[in-house]
């Protein structure tokens, strides 16, 4: 399948204007990442702690930083999580402790910050434990058991959390609605107002990463790059020669830094977290096998116009692979493209990661890498020395 039939763009007659394009987004990324944001590194691979909270209304962001900020907790990293409807955010804590106090340290903190005037004397049911809610039913003994109370009211209490985070979300809206769960005793539902309320939030999950775990994966993530750079130009130094290899990790290079920049410019609001690593190592071959495509064209139109300018071939070669290119590249951000617009706020970084890539990958398989194969080649012919790669004939 064909978009294009003989057609003759002259992408290297452009090649200043591609260029020019690339120092521009290449220098802002760089100068992001050394002078402005650095890095967006995620809680992945510096450390911290992230609490997931759900309310039981649409989450007002403005409304919860204030709440951190009375707290103490200084800029807090808050987010949008998983669908709009489930009404749930993402907070990322500087709390990098890792001991098994530390734990509970984080929700703890995010449940005194956004409770406000809790009832004296009564626990919150959305953020209360199984252990708690039985502790009281057993003080409470609202079903009047015997000798058996413990191991009836530890079920219960199970029951009740089971409801709460399993039927309801994580967040009740209202202790009358323990009367409809079946599984819990209408007694014990009956004597929960006396000893709990209902906040308008509940924390569903705590996650803690250690900060030298975090360096561990950020060393892993940086060789995991480096090694596969190192395997492409080897790769393409023995099947093309040295100066296609170059060309493609300079090319891949390229699309790294734009990538990795464009995350930087784009901070706080992405970070680069392992998913984002994986993205990136996709594009790295991504892009290098496009550019394989082409460099593999240009390897055999130089046996076939033996007589050609090296820069006319290059066109030639582009223009024929420009079908394919658009093709695969074309479905391919589609794709991506509708997971970054409806994969959720878990994907968003990656699917972002894909987008970019894509665009800047497909784009400099034609506008970098043939133009450096090309300079580097004319080089060789003013120094007087054969062009590496090209047949006897055409040196002559």
């Amino acid at each position: 399948m064909e978009f294009f039939h003989n057609v003759n763009i002259d992408f290297l007659g452009k090649k200043w204007y591609f260029l020019s394009f690339s120092l521009i987004f290449s220098v802002a990324g760089l100068l992001s990442l050394l002078f402005w944001h650095g890095i967006p590194w995620g809680v992945d691979f510096r450390g911290g702690t992230l609490v997931y909270v759900r309310f039981s209304h649409p989450p007002d962001v403005s409304a919860i930083r204030a709440a951190m900020d009375r707290a103490g907790l200084r800029n807090p990293k808050i987010q949008p999580y998983d669908q709009p409807s489930l009404n749930e955010v993402l907070i990322d804590l500087d709390v990098r402790e890792t001991s098994e106090a530390a734990l509970d340290q984080g929700k703890t903190k995010i449940i005194n910050a956004l409770e406000t005037n809790p009832p004296a004397g009564k626990q919150d049911l959305n953020n209360a434990s199984s252990l708690a809610i039985k502790n009281y039913l057993m003080d409470k003994d609202p079903m009047h058991l015997g000798t058996d109370a413990e191991a009836k009211y530890t079920a219960q209490a199970q029951a009740i959390v089971d409801f709460r985070d399993k039927v309801r979300g994580g967040v009740l809206s209202s202790l009358d609605e323990l009367k409809g769960a079946q599984a819990v005793d209408p007694a014990a539902a009956a004597s929960m107002p006396d000893g709990f309320y209902l906040s308008d939030f509940g924390v569903r999950n705590v996650e803690i990463v250690g900060p030298q775990v975090g360096g561990q994966l950020r060393t892993q993530a940086g060789l995991a790059t480096l090694y596969s750079l190192l395997g492409m130009l080897v790769y393409l130094g023995f099947r093309f020669e040295w100066i296609y290899g170059i060309a493609a990790v300079v090319t891949v290079f390229h699309d790294t830094l734009i990538t990795v920049g464009a995350f930087s410019l784009l901070a706080p609001r992405f970070e680069i977290s392992l998913t984002v690593i994986a993205a990136i190592l996709t594009l790295i071959g991504y892009s290098n096998n496009d550019t394989i495509v082409v460099f593999d064209r240009i390897r055999e139109n130089i046996k076939l116009m033996r007589r050609e300018k090296l820069s006319e071939i290059v066109n030639r070669s582009i223009n024929q692979t420009l079908s394919r290119t658009i093709l695969t590249a074309g479905l391919t951000f589609l794709t991506v493209l509708a997971l970054f617009l409806f994969g959720g706020e878990v994907l968003r970084g990656f699917s972002l990661a894909l987008v970019i890539g894509i665009l800047i990958g497909t784009y400099s398989s034609i506008a970098i890498a043939a133009p450096i194969l090309v300079a580097y080649q004319e080089w060789r012919i003013e120094k007087g020395k054969r062009p590496v790669g090209m047949p006897v004939a055409r040196a002559r």
